[in-house]
């Protein structure tokens, strides 16, 4: 652990006494080295549970995948913010880098954390540095609503969870992951403390219905805050339904059944909302929502398959929604529009680039055998197992998922070119590097997918 912890760490000082022409190649070599480190986290993952690194840092089979994206993620925002601030003063550009690292160095400490109080700080403290990047280097006007909305839905949603971590503490006088399973009798069993612990997790993810601050913080966000939140900032909130799941009671039939219901209801409900939607970022963005639903539901059944899906879709969904982000920044770059219909025929002018959208779309859509496809199958099954008519929405849910990916790249690709469009910059290799990047680990774990199954190991 401490081999990825203090190198992210030690890129702080890098990024600021590095000179100008140096800083975006001193920044990105450096960050693949980190990410390169990381990998060396899947010889340890054991299948009979922690592997301890410390008194408060452990890492296992759900954390590890998560704790791999988030490393693996920080050179590929590196990668694709470079243009957007090249025109930027110095230190902004230095500031803009280093919370991009801190943001990493939290993710680490939230996913690797066995103590439940330092996971709740790591939590939160994610949230600044997010904040800084979307109100700070947003488009427009609106991102400052759109950071309003992000702080204060995740922090009126988190406080529940704070007292009832405390109540916990009360009764058993530990937070420790590795211990709180052993003193399980003497936590209250109730509701009200189960809904506490879940409420905050299910805004993160979010839950249809608590997800209005989702799309407003994507479409204002510029393009290294889109991937890392829909990446991994997203997943904390499944991660930590995983987590919390094991020390407190399950969940009574009178409170998953509604939580259920209304995450298969949006499923449904955002993909129509997808067939609608002319801004490509905010179709990207309840696209994940529905995503997430279906991750909710993989949860909430509180079955090895659900959980097993649930994992290898937040990581799959991971990589694809980043790189349609990063497509979807490609084409604002040079049309200076996010409005599909204005940026249609680009595929005449940009084949390879369209050939990246006709991949990732596919991804988005769950093609086998991607791991995409493998997630969303292993949680359906696992929803039809504890309940028949799920499939109904789920089956629903994925034909609408499958019309508006589709539409997507019709709508985006195909067709006359926009008469607006006079001249267009040729797009670069790094950007072409780029997609290679998001698309080599998700065809990597067609080969070896148990890395991504949790539970059924």
């Amino acid at each position: 652990m401490m081999k990825v912890l203090i190198p992210t760490l030690l890129l702080v000082p890098i990024i600021w006494l590095t000179s100008l022409p140096w800083l975006w190649i001193s920044s990105l070599s450096y960050s693949f080295i980190i990410a390169a480190l990381s990998l060396t986290w899947l010889k340890d993952i054991s299948e009979t549970g922690w592997t301890s690194v410390g008194a408060y840092m452990a890492t296992d089979v759900l954390s590890t995948p998560l704790l791999i994206l988030t490393c693996w993620l920080l050179p590929l925002m590196i990668l694709a913010s470079q243009n957007q601030l090249k025109a930027e003063p110095q230190n902004r550009q230095r500031l803009y880098i280093t919370l991009l690292t801190l943001l990493q160095f939290f993710l680490i400490f939230a996913f690797s954390s066995t103590e439940l109080i330092m996971f709740y700080v790591m939590f939160e403290a994610t949230l600044i540095p997010t904040l800084l990047i979307i109100t700070r280097w947003g488009n427009q006007l609106e991102r400052l609503n759109a950071g309003t909305y992000l702080l204060f839905y995740t922090l009126i949603s988190s406080l529940p969870l704070l007292v009832a971590l405390m109540m916990i503490q009360t009764k058993t006088g530990t937070l420790s992951l590795m211990l709180t399973q052993f003193y399980y009798p003497m936590i209250p069993h109730q509701d009200i403390l189960w809904l506490a612990c879940f409420l905050a997790f299910m805004v993160k993810m979010p839950l249809y219905g608590v997800h209005l601050w989702l799309p407003k913080a994507h479409v204002e966000a510029p393009i290294a805050g889109s991937m890392i939140l829909a990446a991994v900032l997203l997943k904390l909130g499944g991660y930590g339904m995983m987590r919390i799941s094991s020390i407190v009671e399950p969940a009574t039939k009178e409170l998953t059944y509604p939580l259920v219901a209304l995450a298969l209801w949006g499923i449904i409900m955002t993909g129509l909302i997808c067939l609608q939607q002319m801004d490509l970022k905010s179709l990207i963005a309840y696209s994940s929502v529905g995503h997430m639903g279906l991750v909710i539901c993989g949860i909430m059944t509180q079955m090895p398959w659900g959980y097993s899906g649930a994992l290898a879709l937040m990581i799959a969904h991971g990589l694809t929604s980043s790189a349609l982000f990063c497509l979807a920044n490609t084409n604002y770059e040079r049309t200076h529009s996010r409005i599909m219909f204005l940026a249609r025929g680009l595929q005449m002018i940009f084949p390879l680039m369209a050939t990246w959208w006709f991949l990732f779309t596919l991804a988005n859509l769950a093609l086998p055998p991607l791991p995409n496809m493998m997630g969303e199958l292993m949680v359906i099954v696992g929803t039809f197992d504890w309940s028949w008519w799920t499939i109904i929405f789920t089956g629903t849910g994925t034909l609408i998922t499958a019309a508006y990916s589709l539409h997507m790249f019709m709508t985006s690709q195909r067709g006359l070119l926009s008469t607006h469009v006079v001249s267009l910059t040729p797009t670069y290799i790094k950007e072409h590097l780029l997609m290679a990047l998001h698309l080599i680990p998700l065809l990597l774990l067609i080969i070896k997918p148990e890395i991504i199954t949790y539970a059924l190991g």
